[in-house]
Parts: structure tokens; sequence; C-alpha cells
């Protein structure tokens, strides 16, 4: 069989899944899109304080906000160009009314193969068992203490004991990937490493270290005092438990390893150093309706204004490959970019001044 007849045979066993076999989402740099994060509520019930200003930010209105008949359409067209994997984030998704409805639609869209969600776990134990039924596949739950001082202080609320049941529930319950996100921060929580990587002894779960991001208004990454760089992570790792096996994982986990006899895994994430550009595959689209090709990029690309002026599914798909043909090499180079020039696109939100107006 030729290579012609073999991609024939690939875009017919596709069309069985979506309704037309078009090319994958790239970029320039020969990257392919097949992931999107799609943040679908601004609001939190925590103030983190890496995430958003003690003072809080203005949230946007709820006209602002994609629907649900809209983002079922984003997802429908995500899936013709190839995506197979939808995260939920916020703000806290969990806030979010409609989130059955949205898990339920994304895991039925032609072409989804994983539908998963990222929370802070307050609200998951009385949503969970209706999550799994509504066809939820993991949930990253994130959590950065396991002191309930500690807790207080970083997300100015109490509730760390709701988060600790919702990682117990998630594995009880059977979803099939559950994940513990922990902001590792020097001088803070650093000193808990072995206490979090402990919870993988007896619990199959991965516990995920990233760096520490702290963001300002002005959208500048400063890692300050509290940094602690994803290598000096590892190599703690590696001098605490001798005789490590390397894991599989996502191609986020750029780090993964498992304990010998460890029931889970323990990842390592360079969000900071940036290490992971080279193999990105995340699509990301804000609560109020913006394509964004890079977390540390400032330009937007206006899906929402695009669908409401009643454009066609083809401009969707045009607008999407306009935003990752300008994708930027790597992050270093996206926020260089974003220095130079603030760009405001008909009516969307610049700057954004907290990660719930991006998206976790």
């Amino acid at each position: 069989m030729g290579n012609d007849d073999l991609e024939s045979n690939n875009c017919s066993a596709q069309l069985e899944k979506v309704d037309q076999c078009i090319p994958p989402l790239q970029d320039r740099f020969g990257r392919v899109f097949d992931y999107v994060r799609i943040a679908i509520i601004e609001k939190c019930n925590l103030r983190c304080t890496y995430c958003m200003p003690e003072e809080g930010v203005e949230f946007a209105d709820k006209n602002m906000i994609l629907d649900t008949d809209e983002l079922l359409r984003a997802i429908g067209v995500l899936a013709r160009l190839g995506v197979k994997k939808i995260r939920y984030t916020g703000g806290e998704p969990l806030m979010r009314k409609d989130i059955l409805d949205l898990v339920k639609g994304a895991n039925n869209t032609p072409g989804i193969k994983g539908v998963h969600l990222t929370t802070n776990g307050l609200l998951f134990p009385r949503l969970a068992k209706d999550l799994l039924d509504a066809g939820l596949m993991g949930v990253n739950i994130s959590l950065d203490t396991l002191d309930p001082g500690k807790f207080k202080e970083i997300t100015r609320r109490d509730g760390i004991e709701e988060v600790l049941e919702s990682i117990n529930l998630a594995v009880k319950l059977g979803f099939p990937r559950v994940k513990v996100n922990v902001v590792l921060m020097r001088g803070f929580n650093e000193d808990e490493l072995v206490a979090f990587t402990e919870l993988t002894k007896d619990l199959p779960v991965t516990v995920r270290f990233i760096e520490f991001m702290p963001f300002d208004a002005e959208q500048i990454w400063e890692s300050g005092d509290h940094f602690a760089s994803a290598n000096n992570i590892v190599d703690q790792i590696k001098a605490i438990y001798p005789g490590l096996d390397v894991a599989s994982g996502t191609r986020t986990e750029h780090y993964i390893f498992k304990a010998p006899g460890y029931a889970g895994k323990i990842a390592v994430i360079p969000a900071f150093s940036r290490d992971l550009c080279g193999n990105c595959s995340r699509i990301r689209l804000t609560a109020d309706g913006a394509v964004r090709n890079c977390l540390y990029s400032s330009k937007d690309y206006n899906l929402r204004g695009l669908i409401r002026k009643g454009c066609s599914d083809d401009q969707i798909v045009t607008l999407f490959r306009q935003a990752y043909d300008e994708k930027a090499k790597d992050g270093f180079e996206a926020k260089k970019l974003s220095d130079q020039k603030i760009v405001n696109l008909d009516g969307l939100r610049q700057p954004r001044t907290s990660m719930t107006q991006i998206g976790g």
C-alpha cells in the first residue's frame, strides 16, 4: 500500500468520528496541537497569593463569558482540527452551574478521547460521582501545602480538609487519572517535598511539583526569593529516593519518576524555566472567549466576537490557524514580544491582572 492510500485510509477512519477530515492544527515549528485547556469561569472561591492580588480582581461580566453552546461549538471545531483532550479550568470550574453539561457535551463530541478538569477541591466531594458518571476521565487537584496554617496563609481561606477528602474520594471512586498539583516555593513549602511524595506510596496518584510563577498586573513573571528550579527539585527527589525509576507521563510532565514499590508517580514541571516549550501541544481558551497561543503572550485572538457575529465553523478554524501560525518559538520569545506591545483586540480585556483571567 502506498503512502497516498494509507493517508486516505487514515482519513476515512477519522471521518467515522468527525464530520470532516482536515489538516491538524500545527505551527511553523512543526508542533501539533491536540490538547485544549478551556477556562470556563474566572470566579474562584480561593484567593491564592501567586494567582490573584490580595484586593481581588474585577471579574468579567456574565455576558462576556462563553456559554454552554458556544463552548461546545468551539470544542467541536477543535475536534475537527485533531484535538483529542479537553481540560476545563478556571478560576474554579466547579463553580460553574453547567459543569456537568460541559463534561457530557465534550465527552460526546466525536474525536474527543478524554475530558479532564483542574480544581482546588473544595466543591469536588459533592459533585464527584456525577462528574464521573458524566464521563470525566481525570481530575487534577491543586494543593500547595499539607499544613492547615500554611493553607490559610497562601489561599487566604480555610478548607484543607475538603481538599484532602477530594484526593481520597477521587481515588476511591475510580477516576482513571488523579493528580495533585503542588506549586513548590522555596522558604514556604519546599520542606514538604517528602510529605507530598509520600502520598504516592499508597495512593495511585501523580504528585506534580510545579515551578513557582507569580503573576502581576503587568504580566511580568518574576522568580523572586521563592523560586525553586525544576532541576533543583529533581535533584532533591533523587537524593531522597535513590533508585528512582523513570516513568511515563504527559508531555507537560517533563520529569516523571516512580519510587520503587510505590503506587503513584512523582512529576516535576519546569513551567517558569520553559524547558517544555519544544514539546508544546496546548491550546488555551480564556473564559471570556480569547484564544491565547502561549501562557507568556499578551496577544489574544477574539473567538467570542467571531462567534457572536454569526461566523461559520470554517472561520473559527481560520482564527485558530492564525493564532498558532503566529505562536512564538518559546515562552521567552513570547514574553519579549509581549513586553514591546500589549495588544487590545475588539473588547477583550488587556492587560489581564490575574491567572483567573487567563486560565489555570
